[in-house]
C-alpha cells in the first residue's frame, strides 16, 4: 500500500509563488519511482503538468514550461512542484502522482487559487 499527501496548496495573487509537497508512506522505495503532478480545473479534465522519471530526468507541459520546477528529496520521500509567476488559469486542484511496481498511485490533491 501505498500513500500520498500533497500539501502547499493556497490562495495567491496572479504572479505569486507556491511551493507543493507530495509526502509518500508505504510500500514504496521512493528513490525509483517515477512522479508527477497534475491538475483538474473546475468542469475540466484532468491536465498533465510534469514528471520527474527516477533518473532526475523532468518533462513539462507547454503551458507551464519555464514557470513551474518539479523536484524531489529522495531522503524525505517528499516530492515537490515549485510554481514561479502563477496566472489564474493556474487555478486548479493539483495531484501528484508516484508509479509504483507498475501501479499508479495518486494523492487527494490540494486547491491552487490565483487571483487577479
Amino acid at each position: 500500500q501505498v500513500q500520498l499527501v500533497e500539501s502547499g496548496g493556497g490562495l495567491v495573487q496572479a504572479g505569486g509563488s507556491l511551493r507543493l509537497s507530495c509526502a509518500a508512506s508505504g510500500s514504496i522505495i521512493f528513490s525509483i519511482s517515477p512522479m508527477g503532478w497534475y491538475r483538474q480545473a473546475p468542469g475540466m479534465q484532468r491536465e498533465w503538468v510534469a514528471t520527474e522519471t527516477s533518473g532526475d530526468n523532468t518533462i513539462y507541459a507547454d503551458s507551464v514550461k519555464g514557470r513551474f520546477t518539479i523536484s524531489r528529496d529522495n531522503a524525505k520521500k517528499t516530492g515537490y512542484l515549485q510554481m514561479n509567476s502563477l496566472k489564474p488559469e493556474d487555478t486548479a486542484v493539483y495531484y501528484c502522482t508516484a508509479l509504483v511496481r507498475g501501479n499508479s498511485y495518486w494523492g487527494q490533491g490540494t486547491q491552487v487559487t490565483v487571483s487577479s
